[in-house]
C-alpha cells in the first residue's frame, strides 16, 4: 500500500514514489518548489530574451532587458481589452512578431467578453509540451494516495467542442479541444496508470449525443475495470448520470444483443465500439435492474463498484454540485488535481484527496512568470497595488490576490481575473485556494456571466412587456443546479399599471410573452452561454420567476435584520444563501421558461 505524503507546517513531503518513473517526477516537483524564486527569475529572462524583437516589447522600450526591475518599471499591467487590437491583427493574418517571436499556431478560446465574443488567446506550438509536462505530474502525485491505479481503468467523460477559424485560417478552439486533438493525446504512449475506457474516436466526435452514448456504453461494458470516474467539471459528470437515466434502456438493449443502435452513425465510433461489443444478456439484466428502480442514490458505486474516487473540479462555481455528486456516488472522495486556464496552465494539487473545501493548488514556477495584485479584505485592490505587484515567492499566507501572468506565448503582465487566497507553502512555492472569478455573477459550467451582462439581458427582455404598461422594478438571479443540466433562474418583481396602454392593451401580461422574455434574455447573453445551451446542452432553459410586489422590500428587511446598513444596502444581483432563496421562492406567483434555443453559430463574425 502506498504511503501518504507527510504534512509538516503546511508543506507536503512527497514520497515514497510508487515506481522509479514517479520518483523522477516527484523529484522534479521538489526541485521546482525548492527553488521557486530562482526558477521564476530564469523563466522571465527566457521569455523576455526570446521575445525581445517583438513589436509589443519594443513599444515599451524594453531594449532587450531581461531583469525584473526593468520589466516591472516599463511594462503595464493589462487586460484582454488592452491587447485585443494586437490579437485581432494576428487573427486577421498579420504574421509579423507582434506578441511572440514564435509563430502563433492557434487561438485558444476563453470565456466571453462583455461584448459577447469569446476571448482569443494566441498560443505557440511548444505550449503543448508545457501542458503535457504538467499533466505528467498528476499521476505520480495521485499514486501517493491511491494505490493500484495501474490495475484498472478510468471512466472519464471527455468531449471536444466546436471550433472555428479566424480570417487568417488559424483554428480558434477551447484549450481542451486543442489538447485532445493533438498528437500529445491521440498518440500518447501506453501508461498502465492512465488507461481510459473511452476510445479516442468517441472523445473526438463532435456530436455530443454520439460521443456521450459511446463513452457511457464502453464504461458499462468495462464496469468492473473502472477504478475512477471523472469529467473535467463536476457539471459534466452530472450530465453523464442524467444521460444514463434517460438512455439506460437503449444501452441495455445494445449490450444484450451485442449490436450498436442505429442512432450512432459516426463510422469511426461504430468501428471502435463494435470491437468491444459482444452479446451479454447478464450485464444487460444487471443494468436494467439497477436503473429501473427509480432510486439513483449511490448509482456510481452500484454500477462501477470498484470506483475509488471521482476526478472532477469542484472548486469555485463547481462547488454547488458537491451535494449531488455525494448523493450519486455514496460519498466517494472528489479529487481536484489541477489548476489551469486558456491563458496558461498553472499548477497542481499536492493533496488531491483532501476535502473539496480544503483544495489548494501549488503553482509550478516553470509554467510562466507569475505576479499578484494584493487585495483588501473586501476584495478590492489595495492602494497602489497595481504598481506594486508581488512576486510568486513573496505572497503572504492568508492574503488574497488577483493573478497576473507573463507567458512564453506573448502575454505580458496580463490580468487573468482569478482571485486566489494563499493557504500555505510547499517548500518555497505558495499554495493557493481558488476563491472566485473576478466580476463573475452566474456560472453553470464554462459560462461566465457578469453583472453588466445580466443587466443588459434584463433590460432587453423588459422591452417586450412595455406595451403592457409593465416594468421590471427589481431583479436578482441564481445558478440552479437542482436539475440536470443546471440553468439560470432570474427573479423578477414587476410593476404593472392598472390603466390601459396607448395600444389599448390591459395590464395583464400573457404567459407566452413572459416565456419569450426568457428567450430574449438568452439571446442577450454571451456566445459561451449560447454554445452551452445549443451545442453542448450543458445548460438548461433560462427560467424567470415572477415574485409578488413588495418581495424585494422584504429582502431588504431581512438583510437589515442580519446587520446590513440601510444606507448602504444594495439588492444583490445573485443570491445563493438558502434562507434568501426560500424567501424568494415563497413569493413566486408564476414561472416561465425559454420556449426555444437562442441563436448560436460556431462561425466567428470577425
Amino acid at each position: 500500500m502506498a504511503v501518504k505524503p507527510k504534512v509538516t507546517n503546511g508543506s507536503t513531503t512527497l514520497g515514497p514514489a510508487a515506481n522509479e518513473k514517479d520518483a523522477e517526477k516527484l523529484r522534479f516537483i521538489e526541485d521546482m518548489t525548492m527553488n521557486t524564486d530562482a526558477v521564476q527569475e530564469r523563466v522571465l529572462a527566457e521569455i523576455l530574451s526570446r521575445n525581445a524583437e517583438t513589436e509589443y516589447l519594443k513599444r515599451y522600450k524594453l531594449d532587450g532587458a531581461t531583469d525584473r526591475e526593468t520589466f516591472k518599471a516599463k511594462l503595464p499591467v493589462v487586460t484582454y481589452e488592452d491587447l485585443q487590437p494586437d490579437i485581432q491583427r494576428i487573427a486577421n493574418g498579420d504574421r509579423s512578431p507582434i506578441l511572440s517571436s514564435h509563430p502563433i499556431s492557434e487561438f485558444l478560446t476563453s470565456s466571453g467578453t462583455s461584448a459577447g465574443e469569446r476571448k482569443l488567446m494566441p498560443t505557440i506550438r511548444e505550449e503543448l509540451d508545457r501542458r503535457q509536462l504538467l499533466y505528467s505530474l498528476l499521476t505520480p502525485v495521485m499514486n501517493l494516495y491511491v494505490p493500484g491505479l495501474d490495475k484498472g481503468k478510468g471512466l472519464y467523460f471527455l468531449f471536444i467542442k466546436s471550433e472555428s477559424k479566424t480570417p487568417s485560417g488559424l483554428p480558434a478552439r477551447p484549450v481542451l479541444t486543442s489538447y485532445y486533438k493533438s498528437e500529445h493525446f491521440k498518440s500518447r504512449p501506453y501508461d498502465p496508470f492512465n488507461v481510459y475506457t473511452s476510445p479516442n474516436e468517441a472523445i473526438l466526435c463532435t456530436d455530443s449525443f454520439q460521443s456521450m452514448y459511446a463513452q457511457m456504453l464502453c464504461g458499462l461494458l468495462q464496469r468492473l475495470d473502472v477504478l475512477r470516474v471523472g469529467a473535467v467539471f463536476a457539471s459534466g459528470l452530472l450530465r453523464a448520470i442524467r444521460f444514463l437515466q434517460l438512455n439506460w434502456e437503449q444501452l441495455a438493449a445494445d449490450i444484450s444483443s451485442g449490436t450498436l443502435t442505429k442512432q450512432i452513425t459516426d463510422p469511426a465510433i461504430r468501428e471502435a465500439v463494435t470491437q468491444q461489443l459482444r452479446p451479454d444478456p447478464e450485464l444487460a439484466r444487471f443494468i436494467t435492474k439497477e436503473c429501473s428502480k427509480g432510486d439513483w442514490a449511490c448509482i456510481i458505486t452500484r454500477i462501477w463498484p470498484n470506483t475509488k474516487y471521482l476526478d472532477v473540479i469542484v472548486t469555485g462555481a463547481m462547488a454547488q454540485y458537491i451535494p449531488t455528486l455525494e448523493y450519486y456516488s455514496g460519498g466517494l472522495p472528489m479529487a481536484c488535481t489541477m489548476y489551469a486556464s486558456s491563458e496558461c496552465y498553472f499548477g497542481l494539487n499536492l493533496r488531491p484527496m483532501c476535502s473539496p473545501s480544503e483544495v489548494s493548488y501549488t503553482i509550478m514556477p516553470m509554467m510562466g512568470y507569475f505576479e499578484f495584485i494584493p487585495l483588501d479584505a473586501d476584495g478590492t485592490m489595495c492602494n497602489g497595488a497595481q504598481t506594486q505587484l508581488v512576486d510568486l515567492a513573496h505572497v503572504e499566507v492568508g492574503k488574497e490576490y488577483e493573478l497576473v501572468i507573463t507567458t512564453y506565448s506573448g502575454l505580458n503582465r496580463y490580468r487573468v481575473g482569478d482571485i486566489l487566497r494563499v493557504t500555505g507553502f510547499h517548500n518555497c512555492a505558495p499554495q493557493f485556494q481558488f476563491i472566485r472569478r473576478k466580476n463573475v455573477l452566474l456560472s453553470i459550467e464554462s459560462d461566465k456571466t457578469d453583472e453588466a451582462e445580466l443587466q443588459k439581458a434584463v433590460t432587453n427582455a423588459s422591452e417586450l412587456i412595455k406595451s403592457y404598461n409593465a416594468t421590471v422594478v427589481e431583479y436578482t438571479s441564481h445558478a440552479s443546479t437542482k436539475s440536470i443540466p443546471g440553468h439560470y433562474v432570474i427573479y423578477w418583481e414587476l410593476l404593472i399599471k392598472k390603466d390601459k396602454t396607448k395600444n389599448g392593451k390591459s395590464g395583464t401580461i400573457p404567459t407566452e410573452l413572459l416565456d419569450e422574455c426568457c428567450l430574449e434574455m438568452e439571446e442577450s447573453l454571451n456566445t459561451v452561454y449560447r454554445q452551452s445551451r445549443v451545442a453542448d446542452c450543458s445548460i438548461g432553459p433560462l427560467e424567470i420567476r415572477v415574485v409578488r410586489p413588495g418581495t424585494f422590500e422584504e429582502l431588504m428587511d431581512y438583510a437589515i435584520s442580519r446587520g446590513a446598513s440601510i444606507n448602504q444596502y444594495k439588492v444583490p444581483r445573485c443570491v445563493n444563501f438558502p434562507p434568501i432563496l426560500e424567501l424568494l421562492d415563497s413569493r413566486v406567483v408564476s414561472t416561465h421558461f425559454s420556449p426555444g434555443l437562442p441563436k448560436w453559430t460556431p462561425t466567428r463574425s470577425n
